[in-house]
């Protein structure tokens, strides 16, 4: 593959509707002294390591509402209101499995110099917005034109970096209805807390200035130095997404009156979206740290998420599921309890951000600087993973599909974990197959 492409063939990559999106990840692993090469290198695959695991979901006993398929965990396309979808109507769609092997090869690099691109979101018009979690700026990236400019600053945000912390402007989102409502969905930690909120848009307003007072819609998810959570994304059933982390306190991952350790679903206002297994925000339950959620064609959310010091996790999320932190970690027989599909050691993964392409997860890896390729056939792998990427660019966190075979990878080499190289961070446009 050529180290750049032209403008105009990336316009048309872009103009090329996408099936999924997804959104990226948060900080884990020893610091290193490791840092990031130049951009615009190639890559091929090498073996995945041996300790990566791969296997259908263990299930455990959960409930579904009338209006959930028990199947994908998600409802049917509906058409979106202002607060929420509408009646689910249409057949079901299906997935095609991905290929057993793959490739991915970094054409360009379209940005420099960010600090901590923690959150990716797709506008109508194929420019995306980056969240950069330790300056608290919203920025608009022209992936065609390869121009990055600022939107605007989130108030009253706070970071730790100085502690190696993960806290800041985290998760990014962009109404379903953005046309005609502006509005952009920002996930953010405050000095005591992390919050969901949605935030106007003046497009007409000088570059810099245009984010509005941010309107809260959740407040109270537990923070701390460590284990913040943060992805947000609106999902094929139009309702808002978001994933928290238990902040350090096991037990509230497997406290359902929590907002710790969980991946929530909400309307547009913050309150519960229809179909919600508990009656509550709560989704799933019992997890440690999800950094990164993706739905494939067929409707299916995965998710990404951090374990402690054994295994990582790719896990197939259903609603009112049990995924087992802090009972479990990796694979498990326990009863009521659902494990991961997939599962690696920490030091060749600490997964980040997810996005879905061809057929399979692409995954970014922070301590395994690396890129993770795992195909998917329906609810299982459908091959042994790939790495790509290994150690070429350092810490990779945030993972966005712009095209069917066109990703954008961020690195995260100034988020307090080791000494950032020249340029950092970056932004990567990386074609995949």
């Amino acid at each position: 593959m050529p180290t750049h492409t032209t403008r105009t063939a990336l316009a048309s990559t872009i103009a090329v509707g996408l099936s999924t999106l997804s959104l990226a990840a948060c900080s884990a692993g020893a610091p290193s002294s490791a840092g990031a090469t130049s951009a615009g290198t190639s890559s091929t695959s090498s073996p995945a390591a041996s300790t990566v695991a791969t296997t259908s979901a263990t299930t455990g006993a959960a409930t579904t509402s009338p209006t959930t398929s028990p199947t994908t965990g998600t409802t049917r396309t509906p058409s979106a209101t202002s607060s929420g979808p509408a009646t689910p109507t249409g057949a079901p769609p299906t997935s095609t499995p991905g290929r057993a092997t793959g490739t991915a090869t970094v054409v360009r690099t379209l940005a420099t110099g960010i600090d901590v691109p923690w959150g990716l979101a797709r506008l109508p018009d194929g420019t995306v917005l980056v969240s950069a979690r330790d300056s608290f700026r919203v920025y608009r990236l022209d992936v065609a034109a390869a121009r990055l400019g600022r939107v605007g600053t989130v108030p009253g945000v706070v970071s730790n970096v100085a502690q190696q912390g993960e806290a800041g402007l985290l998760g990014i989102a962009v109404s379903p209805t953005f046309t005609r409502d502006h509005l952009v969905y920002a996930y953010y930690s405050t000095a005591g807390d992390n919050r969901i909120a949605a935030i106007p848009w003046d497009p007409s307003a000088p570059a810099g200035r245009q984010l509005r007072t941010p309107r809260v819609l959740v407040r109270g998810i537990p923070h701390n130095v460590h284990h913040n959570g943060g992805r947000i994304a609106f999902g094929p059933d139009g309702y808002l997404y978001a994933t928290t982390g238990e902040a350090q306190q096991p037990a509230l991952a497997q406290d359902k009156g929590s907002l710790g350790g969980k991946i929530l679903r909400m309307t547009t206002a913050g309150r519960p979206a229809p179909g919600n297994p508990f009656g509550t925000l709560v989704w799933s339950y019992g997890h440690r740290n999800v950094q990164g959620i993706a739905w494939d064609a067929a409707g299916r959310l995965w998710a990404s998420e951090f374990g402690d010091h054994s295994e990582d996790e790719l896990n197939l999320i259903r609603p009112g599921r049990n995924y087992g932190w802090p009972q479990t970690e990796g694979r498990t027989s326990r009863a009521g309890i659902t494990g991961p599909v997939a599962q690696w050691g920490p030091p060749e993964d600490s997964p980040s951000g997810i996005a879905i392409a061809q057929g399979s997860v692409w995954m970014a890896a922070l301590r395994g600087q690396r890129l993770w390729r795992i195909p998917l056939d329906g609810s299982a792998t459908a091959a042994t993973p790939q790495d790509f990427l290994v150690g070429r660019y350092g810490r990779l966190r945030s993972v966005l599909a712009v095209g069917p075979d066109t990703l954008l990878v961020t690195t995260s080499n100034r988020d307090g974990r080791q000494s950032p190289g020249a340029g950092d961070d970056r932004i990567l446009l990386v074609r995949v197959t």
